[in-house]
């Protein structure tokens, strides 16, 4: 029986005539296990797009970012990263926590190389990991339930300019987020984040906006 096809998916595949061709992808590529090559490429990202299923069964996905490491494959079959500061929608860990199934896809776009990855998530505050990541809000710790490598062909290569100026690091102060220095945010902000972006200097909506069409690292 397949892990990954379903009744709509053998439809397809038979009307086209590749149900063989699927079964073979799945027997080579399908695993249940991370190996010493996978752990290696996820240990080596710098970012992955995290999808979930929000209340009303609606999918979505999330870039997350990080430095290369943050996502650290923990055994054969469990990966953890950090959920860091966002926008206080907390739209991926509601999710997670509501619906556990969840979607990964770890890509270079230098090599370029993918592979994705099917699991269910738990995120937590109080995970041992949560010492290991400055300013993480919780640790999400994903369980393998498949994971495949897909075929670079459409894959367009590009090369990493800068790492984000916002990620977490011992070695320095985050600055504050661009969008907190809006002066339209301050009354909804906490009192130290307010405070903050006071000492930063606020902004008007627009100028911000403007940085980010501009691709101002300050926004």
């Amino acid at each position: 029986m397949s892990r990954l096809f379903g009744d709509t998916h053998r439809s397809l595949q038979d009307e086209l005539g590749t149900r063989k061709l699927a079964d073979r992808i799945e027997e080579i590529a399908c695993k249940t296990e991370f190996d010493e090559e996978t752990k290696g490429f996820i240990a080596a990202m710098d970012m992955f797009f995290l999808a979930t299923v929000d209340h009303n069964g609606r999918p979505t996905v999330s870039y997350k970012g990080g430095f290369p490491g943050f996502v650290k494959v923990i055994d054969s079959t469990t990966l953890a990263f950090p959920s860091y500061d966002g926008n206080g929608m907390y739209l991926s860990v509601g999710n997670v926590v509501q619906n556990s199934e969840v979607g990964l896809l770890f890509i270079s776009f230098e090599t370029p190389h993918r592979i994705r990855v099917q699991g269910v998530a738990t995120a937590s505050r109080d995970d041992p990991l949560m010492a290991e990541y400055k300013e993480a809000e919780f640790i999400v710790r994903v369980k393998l339930s498949e994971l495949w490598q897909n075929c670079p062909r459409y894959i367009h290569r590009y090369t990493r300019e800068s790492a984000s100026r916002y990620v977490p690091s011992p070695q320095c102060e985050t600055p504050v987020a661009g969008w907190k220095r809006i002066d339209l945010m301050q009354d909804v902000l906490s009192p130290q984040e307010h405070a903050r972006a006071e000492n930063s200097g606020l902004i008007g909506i627009e100028e911000w906006i403007g940085q980010v069409k501009t691709g101002d690292p300050q926004a």
